[in-house]
């Protein structure tokens, strides 16, 4: 399952009020906390994010304390007690057996000692497999099955359309377009390597100019600063899209990503798509129309202005093949 197509899922199992136990599994980087946090945030929930391999058993059963002559367990203050949200078991399998063990009974039981989960409340939790290279503990089977199980994977088209909308500088989505492998890229021989995390650090970093190598890692790096200086070659973007443009369609492959990309993020309302499209059309081969389209249409459904486009591209005579084929895109994103 893709980044993107997660989301939909758990705001499914929120709004079903779906209450059963779900473990994501994913490489390191691609965005699993961040996902549980965005969907918490937008169905309006709480969210306790509690790394269980920073934890020991007590932190999450409590203490023992004496009372009356009886041992009673104090919960900790971190664990829920009142209304609605996500309880959020990240890391859980590089948690120790022991652990794990506390984990099983919170998930299976919904209580640990003397703490009771709120009834509004979900238990979802994350992972890294073995193959990830991550140091983890084997999931006892009897816990893997209290589970529903959810395997997240790398994908350009979720990065993209997240960073389309999250402000990451074009030249990264145009360069992870070109270099597409390099999105999530774990090099077990160095600490700093590619993954949609470290591309976010990359861009923090190369907007306050500094190097994007201790994010990305070297090889990386030296490609992507490669690639930044086609920027100084493209074609007028603006003029593109105010409909002045009459430069061609550059030749080089990089370039040409670049250009898709940097009018993409460029488009401000619906004339300056159809300007866009238009030029293209007329420029540059059918891949190339549909890439950009593709990302325009999101873009303006976003702005509320997809109605707008759709009229101006039907009644522009250059755009007649483009818009005959519309119907088809249109229903693909």
């Amino acid at each position: 399952m893709s980044p993107q197509d997660l989301v939909p899922y758990l705001t499914g199992l929120v709004e079903r009020d779906l209450q059963l136990s779900l473990m994501l599994w994913g490489p390191p980087g691609i965005g699993k906390s961040s996902i549980v946090a965005d969907v918490a945030r937008h169905q309006g929930m709480k969210l306790v994010d509690l790394r269980l391999s920073q934890l020991a058993p007590t932190d999450l059963r409590g203490l023992p304390v004496a009372e009356d002559g009886v041992s009673r367990w104090f919960p900790p203050e971190f664990l829920p007690t009142e209304g609605r949200g996500v309880l959020f078991l990240d890391e859980i399998n590089m948690a120790p057996p022991a652990m794990q063990g506390i984990a099983q009974q919170l998930i299976l039981d919904r209580q640990v000692g003397s703490y009771r989960v709120p009834p509004g409340w979900f238990i979802w939790a994350a992972g890294n497999r073995k193959s990830d290279r991550a140091a983890v503990f084997e999931m006892p089977s009897a816990l893997a099955n209290r589970f529903i199980h959810l395997d997240l994977v790398p994908d350009l088209d979720s990065f993209k359309y997240w960073g389309l909308s999250s402000g990451i500088a074009e030249q990264v989505l145009a360069f992870l377009s070109f270099r597409p492998t390099l999105l999530h890229q774990i090099d077990a021989q160095r600490p700093a390597w590619p993954s949609p995390r470290s591309w976010f650090m990359a861009d923090r970093l190369r907007n306050a100019g500094l190097s994007v190598e201790p994010a990305i890692g070297p090889a990386a790096a030296g490609e992507f600063d490669a690639f930044c200086k086609v920027y100084d070659k493209l074609p007028n973007l603006e003029a593109i899209l105010d409909g002045t443009g009459k430069a061609a369609f550059p030749t080089e492959a990089s370039a040409r990503y670049a250009t898709v990309l940097g009018l993409t993020v460029r488009v401000k309302n619906a004339q300056q798509g159809v300007n866009g499209l238009t030029w293209l059309v007329k420029e540059a081969g059918a891949e190339w129309v549909q890439f950009f389209a593709t990302d325009l249409f999101r873009l303006m459904r976003e702005m509320g202005q997809f109605g707008d486009l759709a009229r101006q591209v039907s009644a522009n005579v250059e755009l007649k093949d483009f818009a005959r084929n519309m119907r088809e895109l249109i229903f693909a994103v």
